[in-house]
């Protein structure tokens, strides 16, 4: 019999407990260790005060961020519950911060009738990610207090007061040996904070950074609910309804909560919630609420004579550009399904959704037939403005078929045809398109040439895109279509690289090309594939040295303290084009010394607002962007 070198026996088996396992595993319990998964700790605390609100016992949520990134969490509901837990003979706070699948929210008969959050593992992962934590309760007349480090209890939950008021204080510091960084972001915490005031109508929540010399603070309640969530989505926008459709039922079973509202933009932007929970996958509850736009616009157009018998319904597509829409369910038992696991999967409500909107907004358009006709002018014109695309789309095949290629002439291709492995350089101008064609690696690099400023997708639709000379070569060099056709399988290359000039020329291409792809290309964002190259600011020569390559002001900073002043020429690049090509592949293409930033998409929503306000035609909010953004402005070349 072979001898193994190393035994393996029950010994080897490792047991770990639910929060041993929390630490050794965090990503499973948080997604990841990076800033995402810290800030992820301060969603699963405020989660629970939201649950309380949602039950109707909780009506304020105060979060701090205090000094050495402390956090600290507090709301009025009704405080944890302090009796000793039959099963675990502790009391039931300390049950729930120590113990991973205890919570009030299983069962029919439970605290709870819906939940977001992680459903009752929130605390204790907290808990257990935490170099400490001290929770603080106020109920049945007394002060409670509980201490932990690390997930392990050291002070049991005890008595220091008494109180006649409710409620929970929760502060905790993230364990720097677990998280990639511990360094909170306020934007961040505050955008989140805002979308959960607006989807629990009339809760009240404030949010308080007091780390730096400047106290920043916001308060958040809407009794406008999702009325007010859509109103400030759109308040760059030019609306064509001016006050959003709103459209509420609570039968018990599934409470709706909807608010809509068309604007002159082309894209549509349609969030989805259950529970809370953003589903960005959608799910049935989405489903539901665009069989019924489909439906009850086709239904109305036809009886108003606004479509004609002979004229083909109007898609779904054409109905929903320029909406901004939100949806809100409340289910007891949500099934989730999708890649990340955000996709509603409870069939019921689909109907429940499209009953509903399809009764209330065919109430709305009877009683307000103006708005009623300017939306469908918009859908109509839309639904001619697909057909042009359409047919601007089968004229560039033609002409692709009938010239033998599918590629864009100036695109010079790499040489492997597995799209994880090649990646397609978005050149801007022909000078520098040449030296990064000499410089690259052909086996995998491919280099895609612009000349001059492109199309602003911002102010188009899909018809004027097919036919516009700049965009065409991306979308072909790309090959997976664009809007609704987009197919992320077909993409021909892992990584689409912009690589533009370190100046506001480049700036701006960059920003027209992200603007294309989020707005047309989103899944190429969603999945990680686009990415912005980042050449060189400065070059540091010196008799005897090797040229040293700085791409911030800080490292052309630290260099001139590490080597000295005298006798260095400093270069301070303007353009891809004064690098030849072998400095081009050593300092901006090259895979083992080269940086590439990946572009990413936190927040959908907050995305959206930039570009609108940064692309659309509103100049004033563009003003203020620009006057409130002034002093982060590095390297600027006028």
């Amino acid at each position: 019999m072979e001898k193994f070198e190393h035994e393996y026996n029950a010994e080897q088996i490792q047991v770990l407990d639910g929060l041993e396992h929390v630490r050794k595993r965090p990503g499973m319990y948080i997604g990841s260790v990076s800033i995402r998964g810290l800030h992820h700790l301060v969603y699963e605390i405020v989660d629970n005060c939201v649950d309380e609100a949602l039950a109707g016992y909780c009506t304020h949520i105060k979060i701090e961020i205090e000094p050495g990134n402390i956090i600290c969490v507090e709301d009025d509901g009704r405080g944890i519950p302090v009796d000793i837990h039959a099963k675990t003979k502790i009391s039931a706070a300390e049950t729930v911060y120590t113990q991973l699948n205890a919570g009030g929210k299983f069962g029919g008969d439970s605290g709870y009738k819906v939940s977001g959050g992680l459903h009752g593992v929130g605390a204790s992962v907290v808990n257990a990610l935490s170099t400490w934590a001290e929770v603080t309760i106020q109920r049945d007349g007394g002060i409670f207090q509980m201490k932990f480090e690390r997930g392990k209890t050291t002070q049991p939950l005890t008595r220091i007061g008494d109180s006649d008021k409710t409620g929970t204080k929760v502060r905790f510091l993230a364990d720097d040996t677990i998280f990639e960084t511990l360094e909170y972001d306020y934007e961040t915490l505050e955008s989140r904070f805002r979308e959960m005031a607006f989807l629990t109508k009339g809760l009240s929540i404030s949010v308080e950074d007091k780390r730096g010399e400047e106290v920043k603070k916001a308060d958040f309640c809407f009794e406008g609910g999702l009325n007010s969530f859509v109103e400030f989505l759109n308040k760059n926008k030019e609306k064509i309804n001016q006050q959003p459709i709103y459209i509420e039922k609570d039968d018990g079973e599934v409470p709706v909560e909807i608010a809509f509202q068309y604007t002159t933009a082309y894209s549509e932007n349609i969030y989805s919630f259950v529970n809370n929970i953003n589903t960005v996958e959608g799910g049935t509850h989405l489903e539901g609420f665009k069989r019924a736009l489909t439906k009850t616009f086709n239904d109305y157009a036809k009886s108003h004579n606004i479509l004609k018998e002979k004229d083909g319904n109007l898609q779904g597509e054409d109905i929903r550009e320029g909406i901004t829409a939100v949806i809100s369910v409340k289910v007891r038992e949500p099934q989730f399904e999708g890649q990340t696991k955000t996709k509603l999967g409870n069939s019921n409500v689909t109907g429940i959704v499209q009953s509903l909107v399809n009764e209330a907004l065919s109430n709305f358009l009877e009683e307000n037939p103006n708005i009623a006709k300017a939306i469908l002018e918009k859908c109509v014109s839309a639904s001619r403005a697909r057909e042009a695309a359409r047919k601007a789309r089968e004229l560039v095949r033609r002409k692709n078929a009938l010239e033998s290629t599918t590629l864009p002439g100036k695109l010079a291709d790499c040489s492997s045809k597995v799209p994880e492995e090649c990646e397609v350089y978005i050149v801007e101008g022909d000078s520098a398109g040449g030296s990064a064609k000499q410089g690259r690696d052909r086996k995998f690099q491919a280099i895609l040439p612009l000349w001059g400023k492109m199309l602003n997708v911002e102010k188009s639709r899909a018809d004027k895109i097919y036919n516009n000379d700049k965009l065409q070569p991306v979308i072909l060099a790309v090959g997976a279509g664009i809007g609704n056709d987009f197919d992320i399988t077909k993409i021909r290359y892992g990584k689409v690289i912009i690589m533009a000039d370190a100046d506001v020329d480049g700036a701006h291409i960059r920003t027209l090309l992200l603007t294309f792809f989020f707005r047309y290309m989103r899944p190429l964002i969603e999945n990680g594939n686009v990415y912005l190259a980042q050449p060189p600011l400065y070059k540091l020569s010196k008799r005897g040295m090797k040229d040293i390559y700085c791409y911030t002001d800080d490292e052309l900073t630290e260099n001139l303290n590490a080597i000295g002043r005298e006798g260095v020429n400093i270069q301070r690049y303007k353009g891809l084009g004064e690098m030849n090509p072998e400095q081009l592949w050593d300092t901006t293409m090259n895979p083992e010394t080269r940086i590439l930033i990946q572009v990413k998409m936190e927040d959908a929503m907050k995305a959206d607002e930039i570009f609108t306000v940064l692309m659309g035609d509103e100049i004033g909010p563009r003003r203020e962007f620009i006057e409130a953004n002034a002093k982060y402005v590095k390297n600027l070349d006028i």
